[in-house]
């Protein structure tokens, strides 16, 4: 039967209710191949602009990214694995590129870490105190920009532009400033990544103030409670369990963060990583991406597994009226 046919056997509403839908399908249509055109200029144009003002171009030097993964090949796979815990290499020739015990950091005569899991705790450590600090500063604060509680306008808008501001700049960027300041090292790191975790917890925890069932919260009100015990008693044993589920991966987020920011000077693995690469070491830098992955899948499920056991399906159900 062809649309014409059945357009015939079809009443006057039916036909009006067909052409609507043919009207409607041709207008979808339009829509999707202009989105599609503008996304192909888009990208080309932006991808021209970020060629031109490039040092090299693109395509000229696209060759020389597999002299350099050519370059990455350890002369010996064992190589990689004495790197990364410090063996002596045969090859040794008392250059910096085979001196691979010579990072160890001894607790005894004999007991020795590896340079680079060392590097790692490093890393790790800042990504903890960085999320521990974030985590109790966005905390108090988030209950000041939570419009559920605080009824003061003016407090609240204080409250919400002092954390924009401090996420509105990458870690990296921050942590040039203090890197400038403070000298190369852990510290300059940690307070850039607490900054911008100050930041973004605190906004995330005073929206899910804000969605927090009021009942409890009114009947200490009717009771007498002052503002501090209404919170505390009413508002926090219900938030808690999502705090700590954003806690947990804003953890996640800061030891990516920590590595990045040790590769500008901020210590940690990301600074050993750098210099590697720089100086053509394969070996080490090999070893430092695998212990690199190694970790960051580690951190990822231990995080996940834990933030199952604290918070449970409570996370999920949270705002759903579950």
């Amino acid at each position: 039967m062809t649309a014409t046919t059945h357009s015939l056997l079809l009443s006057e509403a039916g036909q009006a209710v067909e052409r609507h839908w043919r009207e409607l399908a041709g207008r979808r249509r339009l829509y999707t191949i202009g989105g599609i055109v503008f996304m192909v200029l888009a990208m080309s144009g932006s991808f021209w602009f970020a060629n031109e003002s490039n040092a090299g171009k693109f395509f000229d030097r696209l060759p020389y990214l597999f002299d350099f993964v050519g370059q990455m090949l350890p002369r010996d796979g064992w190589e990689i694995w004495r790197a990364l815990f410090d063996l002596p290499s045969p090859y040794d020739d008392g250059s910096l590129k085979y001196n691979y015990p010579e990072g160890r950091v001894y607790f005894t005569e004999s007991l020795y870490l590896p340079e680079y899991f060392y590097k790692m705790l490093e890393t790790i450590n800042i990504a903890l105190v960085s999320t521990l600090i974030g985590f109790g500063l966005g905390f108090v604060l988030c209950f000041l920009a939570a419009s559920n509680l605080t009824t003061r306008r003016w407090l609240r808008f204080f409250v919400r532009r002092f954390m924009e501001l401090l996420r509105a700049f990458p870690e990296i960027v921050i942590a040039g400033f203090f890197l400038a300041i403070l000298s190369l090292g852990a510290v300059p790191a940690i307070i850039a990544v607490s900054i911008h975790t100050i930041g973004a917890l605190g906004k995330m925890f005073f929206e899910v103030v804000e969605n927090a069932d009021m009942k409890a919260e009114e009947g200490l009100r009717a009771a007498g409670a002052n503002w501090t015990e209404r919170v505390w008693f009413a508002i926090v044993p219900q938030v808690l369990p999502n705090f700590l589920s954003y806690a947990l991966l804003r953890f996640e987020i800061n030891v990516r963060a920590s590595t990045i920011i040790g590769a500008v000077g901020g210590g940690g693995i990301g600074e050993a990583l750098r210099l590697s690469i720089s100086q053509t070491h394969e070996a080490k830098t090999l070893a430092i991406i695998l212990l690199l992955f190694c970790t960051i899948v580690a951190v990822d499920q231990f995080s996940a597994w834990l933030r199952g056991r604290l918070v449970g399906k409570q996370a999920f159900e949270f705002g759903r009226g579950g």
